[in-house]
């Protein structure tokens, strides 16, 4: 099966490149199953329905959220009523949604997708995210139940993502981490036959502090003070992501690369 991931969203330009590029993407690389992280897609903090309805129009197959999962009000009542959408697994006990939903790709397989919230250097205390997983990947075993398995590890520490990623190794498909809006060059396959990557980076104007206008980070990184709200850059946008080919019968990967597409970073393509 041939899967692309692709990092979180960052605002209208990230928006805009997603609905203009993804669907001759998905066409010509032959794409089974596609997940986009959401997390910052609108004003870049959280999601609205009218932008997740964008995305998914362009050929996702599914959004993961994030920290800000629920930013936007009007998500707590949508995300009940659009099963392509998966919220953080750990976000908490009463918040509407799913954590981890089980997805028809191409020819009837099955790809399970689940999004875990970091707990280091987080802003809110989440659920511990190992315990959290390891209950949906022991019910649904990967070349069993599903053909396809990817988890989405939404947090700030590179340790905490790789510990996730051997934690799941063999168990999942791809692993890949999301939230810091940095793409990551450890693209690999771990020793069980998962495919990681520590962070997708985003899909966004990289001229800018991780997706936002420069002024104002740079303001209170000098001076200690806010005179603005951030702002999500409007340049040229960089799809960001990875590239993964499993095998059906053990849904292990096969292959694994890292994706680059427009913008201001060098192209990379499978």
């Amino acid at each position: 099966m041939k899967l692309l991931f692709l990092g979180d969203v960052m605002g209208k330009t990230g928006r805009t490149a997603i609905a203009e590029s993804l669907p001759s993407l998905r066409a010509e690389w032959d794409l089974d199953f596609v997940v986009v992280n959401g997390e910052n897609a609108s004003s870049g903090m959280g999601l609205t329905p009218e932008h997740a309805k964008v995305i998914l129009a362009a050929g996702a197959d599914c959004i993961t959220l994030g920290d800000h999962a629920f930013d936007h009000k009007d998500m707590l009542q949508f995300i009940e009523t659009e099963p392509r959408i998966v919220r953080p697994l750990n976000f908490s006990k009463v918040a509407p949604g799913k954590g981890f939903r089980i997805f028809e790709a191409t020819q009837g397989r099955k790809v399970l997708v689940a999004q875990v919230l970091g707990q280091v250097f987080m802003k809110r205390p989440f659920d511990d995210p190992f315990s959290a997983i390891e209950g949906v990947l022991k019910t649904y075993s990967l070349g069993g139940f599903v053909q396809a398995v990817v988890v989405d590890v939404h947090a700030e520490a590179t340790s905490e993502k790789m510990a996730m990623g051997h934690w799941c190794d063999g168990q999942a498909s791809l692993v890949v981490g999301t939230h810091t809006h940095v793409p990551t060059g450890d693209a690999m396959i771990l020793n069980g036959g998962t495919a990681y990557l520590t962070d997708a980076g985003m899909c966004g104007d990289y001229d800018s502090v991780i997706g936002v206008e420069k002024l104002e980070p740079l303001r209170r990184f000098i001076t200690g003070m806010s005179k603005a709200r951030f702002e999500p850059a409007v340049g040229p946008a960089t799809l960001s992501g990875v590239y993964v080919e499993t095998d059906d019968q053990t849904g292990k990967a096969l292959r694994v690369r890292m994706i680059r597409v427009g913008g201001r970073l060098e192209e990379a393509r499978p």
